[in-house]
């Protein structure tokens, strides 16, 4: 490996590209393994469209992303270990906070209560009323909901994605001012320079999920991105 290293730094330099060596501070980004699926991505009454879990503990987790299946397999019987659309589990669940508390035991029975956290994509653009219309602009903002999921709460979710409709603009900000969680914009910014600049304007957001087949062109979802990094 050191031999391979050593020619790939020699062919950089020789076409005039420096390599750059990284310091042991560079640690991988957290990923989001996506666990039981809800909403448009399953064929049930679940309201939120994804439930994750966020290995934060710098090792290994693999009870805990298997455990929830087993558990659901359990209580709910074999045939609601169906996949969803996005490969996560689709049991018949019909509250949120069920999913949630499943998603809690997983985590504790598999020992890793301290090392894995809970996200959740709630998609709220996709709920409509029962007269089929959108949620109305002036509908109050459920700003004190998360709190159920916070780590204090005894949910340790750490994550919550499209929380609000993604026109409503006012609740968003003040939803993200005051939430002391990770809120995530993506059907808010849909990946648009444009979007995302008012998003960091108003302060709707602290983090952008990009999607690169969400703008159309590369350049684009690099401008994105760039935009994103400049506000931390």
């Amino acid at each position: 490996m050191s031999i391979l290293k050593i020619h790939a730094r020699e062919i950089f330099h020789s076409r005039g590209n420096p390599t750059v060596e990284v310091g042991p501070e560079v640690i991988l980004p957290v990923p989001a393994f996506n666990v039981i699926n809800g909403g448009s991505h399953a064929g049930h009454k679940l309201a939120m469209q994804e439930f994750t879990i966020l290995p934060v503990g710098r090792r290994p987790c693999t009870e805990a992303y298997h455990n929830p299946e087993n558990l659901i397999k359990d209580k709910y019987g074999k045939d609601a270990t169906n996949m969803g659309e996005e490969g996560g589990l689709a049991p018949n669940i019909m509250e949120n906070k069920e999913a949630l508390q499943l998603l809690k035991n997983a985590i504790g029975k598999a020992g890793y209560k301290d090392k894995v956290v809970i996200g959740m994509d709630v998609a709220a653009s996709e709920f409509f009323l029962s007269v089929g219309s959108r949620t109305p602009p002036g509908t109050s903002c459920p700003t004190s909901w998360p709190t159920s999921t916070s780590p204090s709460s005894g949910h340790p979710g750490v994550s919550i994605e499209d929380p609000l409709d993604q026109d409503y603009w006012q609740a968003w900000q003040k939803f993200t001012a005051g939430t002391g969680i990770q809120v995530v914009g993506d059907d808010l910014t849909v990946t648009n320079p444009k979007r995302i600049a008012k998003a960091m304007s108003e302060k709707a957001c602290n983090c952008l999920l990009l999607v690169v087949n969400k703008i159309g062109l590369v350049t684009e979802s690099l401008q994105a991105c760039k935009l994103a990094q400049s506000s931390g």
